[in-house]
């Protein structure tokens, strides 16, 4: 099999997960809270064996499903992404004790993850976190406040105590954090060494009833759940670290590495529903005595958005069978396959909403929804200015190499 191609069976999962998608999951989805995380639908993307394959399968795999799941409810492929982002660095790089405790728990659909990396002052540059993991000085264990921080009251707690006193104790907030503060639990990164850059941030696994942690919920564009967190002196200990002190950035870059094809390949699907609701309105509409597609303007748009739609799939097969094959270029792919795949599906659902007319502004409408859900894929995983950075830098670096 190359990039270029994929095999009978695969194509056969990608339409039995749009079927799966369109029947059993949209209509959770559409009993859902907008901005609140939807369990029942977590639990079924659980108990259809979608959650478990985030852990067995590989990019590619990954791409395919939020493709697929994207084009017939958005609400799941996000729901899907979010759980895989949360609990990667678990998988990838927590302790035995971590996986065993949290990994059966977010296959079931039963505990949310999170990933929380951005703060008010450290979006696009993560290397500038601010929340800081100070040595505890009493080293005395855990608070006697048992507060469930920013989890509703009936959430049922799914977490222990700290294994052995608190060795750091971590003071800040983060921002922006999608399925906060409603995820069980939180992939948090925060800074062990001062002023060292990228080189002294620590991954944390922070159970989300440690007392100190509080949060609240974020009013934005997108439908899915975003919130701040609040950390005041929120004890951790040395089990709840993820991979090594001062090495918590390379677990970062090693999970928005994975996940950054697959957030185009969730473009790619938007993309690709909007093209088909605009291919069947524009041959079903009546115009200037004819249909609309008969309108060179028209069929050259369609033909526009049809061609982008496709090459951004490839480059996004492309990128992630570099990331399977353990490929030496996969951040610039990656930052490739994210930066056209974002901007292409922008383009197409726009384009799409232009030849639909006023109809596609209704609330309800598949475009309406579209328009929403696109925006934020350019801004989250790194913004379109830093993936264009990101491929400059490994394009001069191969250069000077040679």
């Amino acid at each position: 099999m190359t990039a270029f191609s994929l095999e009978p069976a695969q194509l056969a999962w990608c339409a039995e997960l749009r079927d799966l998608a369109a029947e059993r999951l949209h209509p959770l989805a559409d009993k859902g809270e907008p901005g609140h995380v939807n369990r029942a639908l977590v639990a079924e993307l659980g108990s259809l064996g979608l959650l478990g394959r985030l852990f067995t399968s590989g990019a590619l795999d990954l791409c395919l499903m939020r493709e697929s799941l994207a084009y017939a409810c958005t609400e799941a492929e996000t729901a899907l992404a979010l759980q895989g982002l949360g609990a990667h660095p678990v998988h990838a790089y927590g302790t035995e004790a971590q996986r065993a405790h949290w990994l059966p728990r977010v296959t079931a659909g039963t505990a949310i993850a999170a990933f929380a990396l951005s703060e008010p002052g450290a979006g696009s540059d993560a290397a500038a976190l601010e929340l800081r993991a100070e040595a505890d000085a009493s080293r005395g264990g855990r608070s006697s406040d048992t507060s469930q921080g920013g989890r509703f009251a009936d959430t049922p707690s799914l977490t222990a105590a700290p294994d052995g006193p608190a060795r750091w104790r971590l003071t800040g907030e983060k921002c922006w954090i999608s399925n906060a503060p409603e995820a069980d639990f939180y992939t948090v990164f925060a800074r062990t060494t001062p002023d060292a850059g990228a080189r002294g941030v620590t991954a944390f696994l922070v159970p989300a009833d440690r007392p100190g942690l509080t949060g609240r919920g974020l009013d934005m564009l997108s439908p899915h759940p975003i919130g701040a967190l609040d950390f005041d002196a929120v004890p951790v200990t040395a089990g709840d670290v993820l991979g090594e002190v001062d090495r918590g950035f390379r677990v970062a870059m090693g999970t928005l590495n994975l996940f950054r094809p697959s957030v185009g390949a969730f473009a790619v699907g938007m993309a690709q529903a909007a093209l088909d609701a605009t291919l069947a309105h524009t041959a079903g509409r009546d115009a200037f005595g004819g249909k609309l597609r008969d309108l060179q303007a028209v069929s050259h748009q369609v033909a526009e958005m049809a061609l982008r739609t496709e090459a951004a799939r490839l480059m996004v097969h492309a990128a992630a069978s570099a990331y399977d094959a353990d490929a030496p270029d996969v951040p610039r792919r990656s930052a490739m396959a994210k930066l056209l795949a974002t901007e292409t599906a922008q383009y197409v659902v726009d384009t799409a909403v232009q030849l639909h007319g006023a109809r596609a502004l209704q609330r309800g409408h598949l475009l309406e929804h579209l328009y929403r859900e696109v925006r934020a894929p350019r801004i989250y995983e790194g913004a379109s200015e830093v993936q264009r950075g990101i491929i400059a830098k490994e394009l001069y670096a191969r250069q000077e190499a040679r």
